[in-house]
């Protein structure tokens, strides 16, 4: 058995600030399914939110980031966002982040969709790269115990405290406890749940399914997100920031189709505003072939595309053997955010004792029904500061909670029996498998929980879901107790994304309005009268049990969003 006083669960950019900071007071280890410089922080590109600008204002940030989640987000909460910005940016600059620079040698700023001021700090356009590797650098040099490659199993809760975890070494195929007063839990999204996604192919909503199973409390997830522009087919991301930079959106016909949308922002609209006039386009029979529209980014020139956005002509040569700079790149919208996640206060604390959140698994309510560029990232070392300073505060006041032999035998029991199950990669009659099932469940929810959702789109989803899961309890789980067990994972990651799913189809067809990412044919007008609030969801006998919450409302009342 381990001991650590605070485990951080996800080696992202959330889980290692929160590492750093409750590693000046406490000790604490990282657990993390992959290694920390593989964790997807490092896929981001655009840049952190912080209003540094001389006719930029915290004030200024505040309102945007209220609008962009159409009135959806907690403003006390977003007020903590805004005005942390600009201090964690410094010492994030402290620690030796190479920002991108002015030609007076301050930091640059580009803008993003929804935002009033150029406000995004940005490395070139592998922002989170550069950051990710930085605050790794930092744990390190702290000597934070790291367990990477190790898969969280479950959580260990004693009379309604989390006491610990059980692990699973994946490299020795082997099962570890470890004890804890404090998890602090930065898992990251669950993208995988869609077929067509920005997500790495570790983001399958682990954190948030094994939180809820043991009882946390999850909060908006029928607000997903959906990035504008990813390479046509593959769904690689090609960062807000080309448009940030100047990029034009065009239709079939050359035609900069925003102009109709959003004629004041145009191409730098909420996300959820341009993804939703790009699939317009598209059905439509605007479209470039029927299938995807055109990012160009030609007038910007050769040098700046270099300067700005290396990755994105990177990306664009290497998988859609295009060059950005000559020809227009075809995009298409996907899966990218998830706004919901585990309910958290702005300390990153849950209803459970001992358990913390913080980054996408966390649903802290900064974002509401729609995030803006940049402040994701913003969010992750914001808050994960936050957790890992409350989680320290809580490991030097708090005993060591009580596990009694009972529960870890429990625990263990459940587990073996399953280790030891013997299958053959996850079959089950007639050949039925895991893959089969994540493959019809992604395809399901991209085709009928995606941009654009109907009520009876919604109850056949909820239906045919409610068939895979029964398919899934009759596979026979792989055997497990050998090292390198993907078939095992697999297996228990189509689990946690089947919960997952459930919650944000009945989330969203319980939902009838529209507002932010959550968009409803049949149900076109946001409406503040019915569902001005948020949506609770705890674990109950026969399922999801859900319930609203009130949204904290500070400075702006709600009106009409328009841009």
């Amino acid at each position: 058995m381990l001991m650590h006083e605070v485990l951080v669960v996800g080696g992202g950019l959330a889980g290692l600030m929160a590492a750093l900071k409750a590693a000046e007071k406490a000790d604490v280890a990282v657990l993390s399914k992959v290694y920390p410089t593989r964790s997807h922080s490092g896929a981001a590109q655009g840049g952190f939110n912080a209003a540094l600008g001389e006719d930029d204002s915290i004030e200024a940030h505040i309102f945007d980031t209220v609008k962009g989640g159409d009135y959806l987000g907690d403003q006390d909460a977003i007020e903590v966002l805004c005005s942390e910005g600009p201090e964690v940016i410094m010492e994030l600059e402290r620690m030796g982040v190479p920002w991108t620079r002015t030609p007076e040698g301050k930091v640059a700023q580009r803008s993003l969709g929804g935002a009033g001021f150029p406000r995004a700090c940005f490395a070139a356009d592998f922002s989170g790269h550069v950051v990710l590797h930085t605050l790794y650098e930092q744990v390190l040099r702290r000597r934070v115990k790291i367990y990477p490659e190790w898969y969280l199993i479950d959580l260990l809760v004693e009379g309604g405290q989390v006491a610990g975890v059980l692990a699973y070494d994946f490299p020795r195929g082997r099962l570890e406890v470890i004890r804890t007063k404090v998890v602090v839990l930065a898992t990251g999204g669950c993208g995988r749940a869609f077929a067509k996604t920005t997500n790495a192919h570790a983001n399958t909503g682990d954190g948030m399914a094994i939180a809820y199973r043991a009882g946390a409390i999850l909060s908006d997830m029928e607000f997903v997100q959906f990035h504008p522009t990813t390479l046509y087919g593959t769904n690689i991301l090609i960062s807000e920031a080309a448009r940030g930079e100047g990029g034009y959106l065009r239709n079939a016909y050359g035609e900069r189709f925003m102009a109709h949308y959003a004629p004041q922002k145009m191409e730098l609209a909420p996300r959820d505003v341009v993804s939703r006039a790009i699939f317009k386009e598209i059905k439509e029979g605007r479209g470039v072939a029927g299938r995807y529209v055109h990012l160009d980014l030609t007038h910007l020139g050769e040098a700046k595309i270099a300067e700005r956005l290396p990755q994105v002509r990177d990306l664009a040569m290497r998988y859609a053997g295009v060059d950005p700079a000559r020809e227009p790149v075809p995009i298409e919208p996907a899966q990218h955010y998830s706004m919901g996640g585990v309910r958290t206060d702005v300390w990153g604390m849950t209803n459970l004792p001992g358990l913390l959140a913080a980054g996408e698994v966390a649903n802290v309510s900064v974002h509401g029904a729609n995030r803006l560029g940049g402040n994701s990232l913003l969010e992750t070392v914001v808050f994960g500061r936050r957790a890992g300073w409350k989680a320290a505060e809580l490991a030097r006041q708090e005993p060591w909670p009580s596990l009694t032999s009972s529960t870890l035998k429990r625990a263990l029991a459940t587990w073996d029996a399953l280790l030891d199950a013997g299958g053959e990669e996850g079959q089950g009659r007639n050949g039925d498998s895991a893959f089969a099932i994540r493959r019809e469940m992604t395809t399901l929810m991209t085709e009928q929980v995606g941009v654009f959702r109907t009520g009876s789109e919604l109850e056949d989803a909820v239906r045919k879901l409610a068939q895979l899961r029964d398919r899934y309890q009759r596979l026979k789980p792989p055997g497990g107790s050998r090292p390198f067990n993907y078939a095992l994972m697999d297996y228990l990651e189509v689990g946690y994304l089947l919960d997952l799913c459930e919650i944000i189809a009945k989330g969203a067809l319980r939902r009838t309005e529209s507002r932010g990412a959550h968009y409803r044919l049949d149900y076109p007008r946001r409406d503040d009268q019915n569902w001005l609030c948020h949506t609770f969801v705890r674990r109950g006998e026969k399922g999801p049990e859900f319930s609203n919450g009130p949204v904290k409302i500070t400075r702006y009342a709600p009106q009409e969003r328009g841009y």
